[in-house]
């Protein structure tokens, strides 16, 4: 089968959530499936990387757009499609989409995630004949949103973002069941998305195929550079740092749990590692015992040589690829549930679960302090993610939603 699939970031190289799941499953749909690749190219992004041209027929890329502040600001009140319709739509990308397709028309067109939900609405209504249609939802968008607006209004001092979050619920609510009453075929990454889609849109069937990882690439057997020149615990966080949830989840963790920490005789640091650090994390600069590195070249080291892994994350949706990258390491996680969620993980099996700084001040001291029994929990943790999230075990997934498309019978 001919597939075409459009992504929002180019997906090499995989360095965060979005471009480790369409990697991958683009890697693994390339073993059965002809395909073809439509990418908006991000900042230093390149196509022309060989681990993509040597498995991809033909690859089709258009810059991001660059929307400024003013255009944002009116747009939040002269449309009515929420910001994540807006942020790659492109008149001439979706030009050269429509000459590949005339020139190369697909079997099934599949789009990951609802920033390129746009070409596919644009499509429906210029093609006469609409493929095979399969929307991977990356998240459950309206009701991430919807939790930015709740956290928001429980703080004064973020009731701006609640606002600018209470209408861009809305804007999702509506946008977002279009997207899921038109395609033939949706994907969620956990049964809790799954459960959101149903509610939102009735009548629509999200088929559940996971978040992966890929168990060779993150080896806790692997005898990594230590970046740490820190004599104390180190703690570590990953993540795209501009994304509102990481920033808000490391600020709280820096705020209210490291620094009852230093309370013990475990001198800790706080380690937080990712791309593009928002200006909220400016003020966190200038403490001694954290560090934001910016763009590393690979996370591996920090997990591998972290004495713990937090997640403190409050808001967000979908499942994160950090919680499956520090288990498969073995390390020992410390994470707020909403930040497990979606994982049927069990509290102190494979990771710890903590919602209240009290809470996870005492989870973290009690892993620091009986390294064997975290150790324990970091290799319980990795034979779970081994067990149940290897690619090699999701991939298939993809292919029997396809044939469980409400269409699929007409191809």
């Amino acid at each position: 089968m001919k597939l075409l699939i459009l992504t929002p970031q180019f997906p090499f190289p995989p360095h965060q959530g979005t471009t480790l799941r369409n990697y991958n499953l683009i890697k693994g749909l390339a073993e059965k499936h002809t395909l073809d690749l439509f990418s908006m190219l991000a900042p230093g992004d390149d196509p022309r990387q060989e681990a993509i041209v040597d498995i991809v027929r033909y690859v089709v890329t258009s810059l991001q757009p660059q929307r400024t502040s003013g255009r944002r600001l009116r747009d939040l009140f002269t449309t009515s499609r929420p910001d994540m319709a807006l942020r790659l739509w492109d008149e001439g990308a979706f030009k050269r989409l429509q000459q590949h397709i005339k020139a190369h028309p697909p079997d099934l067109i599949q789009i990951e995630g609802i920033e390129m939900a746009p070409y596919l609405l644009a499509l429906a209504q210029t093609a006469g004949d609409l493929p095979l249609t399969i929307y991977d939802a990356h998240n459950a968008e309206t009701i991430l949103q919807q939790r930015a607006f709740q956290a928001d209004l429980r703080r004064p001092s973020r009731w701006i973002g609640a606002g600018y979050s209470a209408i861009q619920t809305s804007k999702l609510r509506r946008y977002e069941r279009q997207i899921l009453q038109l395609a033939d075929g949706i994907a969620a990454v956990s049964e809790a998305d799954a459960e959101v889609l149903r509610t939102l849109a009735p009548g629509c069937v999200p088929y559940v195929i996971t978040n992966g990882i890929d168990p060779h690439a993150y080896d806790p057997e692997i005898a990594y550079a230590n970046p740490y020149k820190h004599a104390g615990v180190n703690l570590v966080f990953t993540g795209k740092m501009d994304f509102r949830p990481n920033v808000d989840g490391v600020i709280w963790f820096a705020e209210r749990v490291l620094p009852p920490l230093h309370a013990t005789n475990l001198s800790p640091h706080f380690w937080i590692v990712g791309r593009n650090p928002h200006a909220r994390l400016q003020s966190l600069r200038s403490r001694p015992d954290i560090t934001i590195t910016g763009a590393v070249p690979d996370i591996q080291p920090y997990i591998a040589h972290a004495d713990l892994y937090v997640v403190p994350l409050l808001a967000g949706g979908g499942t994160r690829l950090k919680i499956l990258e520090s288990l498969v390491m073995a390390k020992p996680v410390v994470s707020t549930r909403l930040g497990a969620d979606g994982f049927p993980v069990t509290d102190g099996e494979q990771l710890a679960l903590a919602d209240t700084p009290t809470d996870f001040i005492q989870r973290c001291i009690a892993l620091l302090q009986q390294p064997q029994e975290a150790a324990a929990m970091g290799r319980r943790g990795r034979t779970f993610v081994v067990d149940s999230y290897s690619w090699d075990k999701i991939v298939p997934e993809m292919n029997r939603l396809y044939h469980r498309s409400k269409r699929w019978g007409e191809k």
